[in-house]
């Protein structure tokens, strides 16, 4: 049998490249490869929307988002978070054999915490919440950028406590991140994230792509001066989308035969040939949502018999219910 592959993206804002890169190619490529459950983690999103019709615009946007990468609902199974009730049932349960000095050290929260930010208690929470997605279905392999990997060992150190506890019951998933890709960089150099601003839409329109790519900031080397490649965020972007040009790029950076200019002009064309064809597959499925939440609604019954089942298994073992 295949084993099982789980991952999911929160519905919080527009998809950019970072994210496509960093983890959701991963799930068109590997459909064939995984039984593959991929689901839009609205009950995450609510530690930060705190409006309930734009929730359902973005849930409804990274579904479509989903299609038009190429996932397949005949190979992969398509869900809401939210359809499954039974994840944060089993969060509860990880609550209570979970410290809080352990999840102090979540980077997340010690983030939000170093930026004197007020922490709500499902932001805290939020590593438990994922730990229970990954092992509510038994998943095997989750795909994830490098900086959520640590949320797959909280989800493995928790099912370890688990079955210390309680008997065997959970499997141990496997982090899954692509070497050449652990963190996608934004225009600024920095991890590209809607938080600094940095991002280019995976949709965008052409214009918008044109203005990520030009206001790349660079030194001040002319054409003819030798540039260090693995420092500029021109170059950084230039291996997402420009494969084929990348070994004449570095010899010319190198040998001082290039300008910024020109690399921005070059990384400018290769990014709008990459993003066109995806937009307009996107615009194609957005004009019939009602198949889209068809796709959703399927999907959700088939993640949710899967997590009941384990649910009654964990019901039984830590002494729920009498009937």
């Amino acid at each position: 049998m295949k084993k099982l592959l789980l991952s999911g993206v929160k519905p919080t804002g527009t998809v950019h490249i970072g994210n496509y890169f960093g983890a959701m190619r991963q799930f068109a490529d590997l459909q064939n490869e995984y039984n593959s459950f991929i689901f839009i983690a609205d009950y995450h999103a609510l530690t930060s929307v705190s409006d309930g019709a734009l929730l359902h615009k973005l849930s409804l946007d990274v579904a479509m988002d989903y299609l038009a990468i190429g996932l397949d609902p005949r190979k992969a199974t398509l869900f809401l978070q939210s359809d499954v009730p039974e994840v944060t049932e089993l969060t509860w349960i990880f609550n209570t054999i979970t410290t809080v000095p352990y999840l102090s050290r979540a980077h997340a929260f010690k983030d939000a915490e170093a930026k004197n930010k007020e922490v709500n208690v499902g932001l805290f929470d939020y590593p438990i919440l994922m730990a229970a997605d990954i092992l509510a279905y038994g998943a095997d392999v989750v795909p994830v950028g490098l900086d959520q990997k640590q949320h797959v060992e909280i989800a493995r150190d928790t099912a370890q406590k688990f079955n210390r506890i309680f008997g065997e019951t959970f499997n141990m998933p496997e982090p899954m991140t692509l070497e050449e890709v652990k963190t996608v960089p934004g225009t600024d150099g920095r991890k590209m994230s809607k938080s600094y601003g940095n991002t280019i839409a995976l949709f965008a329109e052409d214009d918008e792509i044109k203005k990520a790519v030009m206001s790349i900031p660079t030194d001040s080397k002319g054409v003819s001066e030798p540039k260090d490649p693995d420092t500029c965020n021109v170059f950084a972007l230039h291996k997402l989308v420009s494969a084929h040009d990348l070994p004449e790029l570095r010899d010319r950076y190198l040998n001082g035969n290039i300008g910024y200019k020109e690399s921005k002009d070059i990384l400018l064309k290769n990014m709008i040939a990459f993003i066109a064809p995806l937009r307009e597959r996107r615009k194609e499925i957005a004009r019939n949502p009602e198949e889209v939440l068809k796709i959703l609604k399927e999907g959700g019954v088939i993640a949710r018999e899967i997590a009941r089942k384990k649910m009654d298994e964990v019901r039984k073992k830590v002494g729920l219910g009498l009937i």
